[in-house]
């Protein structure tokens, strides 16, 4: 599926240590799922890492676009694009959303508009464990692919609770 939308999600105190893994997978989807359109936060570390591991991957695959996924209205929270990244998106649904939940809202936007998931996934009870087991529904609906990055050790991501 060629321009298909890839969003990448995980814990803000994710090591550096993930990066292979994530840049492995970043390619793969490249390589064998067609993604030309990466979107990714920018409240943590994860979000950090995949934008570096994006910005890397982005000179060997010039037609990639990279999205800021934009929890507030640029109005109120001025946007400055990070290196490498092509634009932002601030989906028009937040409008209404009160901002302790931006960026819950916006993630969760960002799963039901995308096509693939890679989720990064440390904290079984955490928000983003929340959204995982959500974009897991929506895969067993046919609507999504999600691949859940193993933890920095090889051992499998702990499945959201």
């Amino acid at each position: 599926m060629p321009n298909s939308r890839c969003f990448l999600i995980g814990h803000r105190d994710t090591s550096s240590d993930i990066l292979p893994s994530l840049t492995t997978e970043i390619e793969h989807h490249i390589r064998e799922q067609g993604i030309t359109e990466f979107v990714v936060g920018q409240y943590g570390g994860f979000d950090r890492l995949a934008a570096h591991a994006l910005y890397r991957c982005k000179t060997e695959y010039p037609g990639l676009t990279l999205t800021l996924l934009c929890a507030y209205h640029p109005a109120e929270r001025a946007v400055i694009l990070p290196r490498g990244f092509d634009g932002f998106w601030y989906p028009a649904e937040l409008e209404q959303v009160p901002r302790r939940f931006a960026i819950q809202r916006a993630n969760r936007l960002a799963v039901e508009q995308s096509e693939y998931l890679i989720a990064g996934l440390r904290h079984p009870g955490s928000c983003t464990a929340s959204l995982v087991r959500y974009a897991l529904g929506r895969q067993r609906q046919g609507k999504l692919t999600v691949t859940l990055l193993p933890l920095p050790d090889g051992s499998p991501c702990p499945l959201p609770r």
